[in-house]
């Protein structure tokens, strides 16, 4: 009788411990299937044409004295502006910016600087700005052709931009989501798991470059020296499994 009694409690214990130990097992199944996810990356890219082109251009003019060089730069001036609207630009697309004169010092022959001005430089930046971006880059390239009517002249690469860039951005977005779902998705479907819920997605920086480069930085490129670009999007999502 003392051994029977004493057996009914330790089959007890022991149903207990086993049944304990199942449980126990489950749950941390189901809690690690719980915290099995996929990390992937979806990109997009689209090729977009210029449709703003800015052309600057620097004059310049010495002289001993800062009124006779400003006086050089005056007549420079108009034969610029002459050009340009020969090449079929009204006046709204040209914008003059502010004449600036620079004295120019003498100097030792030690090298050293002295206060004595030697010379003065007077320079002024012209602007054009046209939806002809390609008007623009034919001016580009032959706008130094002024040097041979004494006109000192700099012509600086011409820039090239989209204007419609903020919609086109949220587009571009959306489409490397989707790419980064269809990513997930067939992982899911390789692995015989069904995709749950996303739990993190982080956008990338953009990407807008010349059409075929390989160029990319981290804190994202917005190329404006070609017309043509493609610009690139990024996005980084993390799916359940269930």
């Amino acid at each position: 009788m003392n051994r029977n009694s004493l057996l009914l409690p330790f089959v007890v214990l022991g149903v207990s411990l086993v049944i304990s130990a199942f449980l126990l097992s489950q749950i941390f199944r189901f809690r690690d299937q719980a915290n099995q996810t996929i990390n992937v990356t979806g990109s997009a890219k689209k090729e977009i044409t210029s449709d703003l082109g800015i052309l600057r251009s620097n004059i310049q003019a010495e002289a001993p004295t800062a009124d006779a060089a400003y006086l050089l730069l005056q007549e420079q001036r108009p034969m610029v502006l002459q050009y340009l609207k020969e090449q079929g630009f009204d006046d709204s697309s040209v914008d003059l910016n502010t004449i600036n004169l620079n004295p120019i010092y003498e100097v030792t022959e030690q090298g050293y600087s002295t206060n004595r001005v030697n010379r003065y430089i007077a320079n002024q930046m012209i602007q054009v700005t046209s939806q002809d971006v390609q008007k623009i880059k034919s001016v580009s390239l032959d706008m130094t052709s002024l040097v041979s009517k004494g006109i000192n002249i700099n012509v600086m690469s011409p820039e090239y931009y989209y204007t419609k860039l903020a919609d086109l951005k949220v587009e571009i977005q959306a489409d490397a989501a989707k790419d980064a779902l269809q990513r997930a998705e067939k992982i899911a479907e390789a692995t015989g798991s069904d995709l749950g819920a996303i739990t993190n997605a982080r956008m990338g920086v953009i990407q807008i470059t010349p059409v075929n480069s390989n160029m990319i930085s981290d804190y994202g490129i917005n190329d404006a020296s070609s017309i043509e670009k493609e610009i690139t999007a990024v996005v980084s999502a993390s799916f359940r499994l269930d």
